[in-house]
């Protein structure tokens, strides 16, 4: 008899267990099951369908392209250097812009500087100095202009600085009080932006499609009543960005400009239209640049430029969908499995929670007798086949 113990529960496994229907009158339990099923209706209809759009296929990589172009003109008058007007060409860098652009608003200018020695700015703390052992021979000074030639001279009537060997005269350090071309408010950037969504083979721009070639050169974004024209005022971009030009370009700054494509394909294509959006980065932004010339004599000379401007650095980011029967129906399925979910926790509440837990598991529980001498046969001649 012992022996048929083991055959005996190795046939048990083909027992087989069938779902049973029970009615019960629980208002608390139904409503819970109601609840729970008009949860998983509203995820479904309300977040998977409409707000994430899962019976979409996506693209969220797309390939982008961005050429840029700055227009207008100022004149600038420098402390002793006479006006000077400034072009594109000028206050344009680099001079064929693409995803960054940097647009001068300020410079401090030091001309006809040649190499040799001089006195070095008081400024620099490394170069003030009572007497020649505060200047070893050799030695550059530390965010200075030059390199040391062991002598402590004169640098006007309070001041005493090392004397270096570097371009002379050293780089005025002079900030203008106001914005020397405070008319760059006025100019204007041209943003040319192409995307394409290689999944779908979708290829979009952001200027309007038009045989007129007047339209560039007169229109300006709105983004309510001319969202086709990519051309942006700078002074509109700064104060989208939190900030007024005055401020910005004194000092100069940097601000993202990201362009965010959102294209639903099962629509038009022209309903495909970029999000501006524009974000303050920095608020000191400069950087030096010189122009290099010979005199008649053949000696070298320079014209050092430091510039302060607004730094532009464009991004493009986006996503497109389109309807495809994969992920539809993954979202389908996921659906129905989370009804079925609400119908095992309700289960669990009626068999666990309930103050009548034992009446339903005897009501939902019940086992079907099928002659327990035919079963044990076909149990024990199974599991000795395995």
């Amino acid at each position: 008899m012992r022996s048929q113990a083991p055959l005996r529960a190795c046939g048990a496994l083909l027992d087989y267990k069938t779902v049973k229907f029970a009615l019960t009158r629980n208002r608390r339990v139904g409503l819970l099951h109601r609840l729970l099923q008009l949860g998983v209706l509203g995820y479904v209809l309300g977040w998977v369908l409409l707000a994430r759009k899962g019976y979409q296929d996506t693209d969220r990589a797309p390939r982008a392209a961005v050429v840029t172009k700055m227009k207008g003109a100022a004149v600038a008058e420098a402390v002793g250097k006479g006006r000077r007007l400034w072009d594109a060409a000028d206050y344009a860098r680099p001079p064929q812009g693409e995803n960054v652009l940097f647009l001068v608003t300020n410079f401090i200018a030091t001309a006809q500087q040649s190499q040799g020695t001089c006195p070095e700015s008081p400024s620099v703390l490394d170069a003030v100095c009572t007497e020649d052992a505060d200047c070893p021979m050799g030695n550059p000074v530390v965010h200075g202009n030059g390199i040391k030639t062991g002598k402590c001279v004169m640098f006007n009537t309070t001041h005493s600085t090392c004397e270096i060997y570097g371009w002379c005269p050293v780089e005025n350090n002079t900030v203008p009080r106001k914005p020397l071309l405070a008319e760059a408010e006025n100019f204007t950037l041209f943003i040319k932006n192409t995307v394409h969504f290689t999944k779908f083979n979708f290829s979009k721009c952001n200027a309007l499609q038009t045989n007129d070639p007047t339209y560039f050169k007169s229109c300006t974004y709105d983004p309510f009543f001319n969202r086709s024209c990519p051309v942006f005022r700078v002074r509109d971009m700064v104060e989208a960005a939190g900030e007024t030009f005055g401020d910005l370009a004194l000092l100069g700054g940097s601000i993202g400009v990201r362009i965010e494509w959102d294209c639903d394909l099962d629509h038009p294509a022209a309903q495909c239209q970029p999000q501006y959006s524009f974000s303050l980065q920095d608020r000191r932004y400069n950087f030096r640049t010189a122009s290099y010339y010979w005199d008649s004599q053949r000696r070298l000379y320079r014209n050092l430029l430091k510039l302060y401007g607004i730094r532009f650095d464009i991004s493009v980011h986006g996503q497109a969908g389109k309807f495809s029967i994969i992920p539809a129906a993954v979202s389908f399925g996921t659906g129905i499995a989370f009804f079925g979910a609400a119908t095992v926790v309700c289960d669990l509440v009626l068999l666990y929670l309930d103050a009548k837990a034992d009446f339903y598991w005897k009501e939902k529980f019940e086992e079907v007798r099928m002659g327990p001498l035919w079963r044990d046969e076909v149990g024990v001649k199974f599991c000795r086949w395995l």
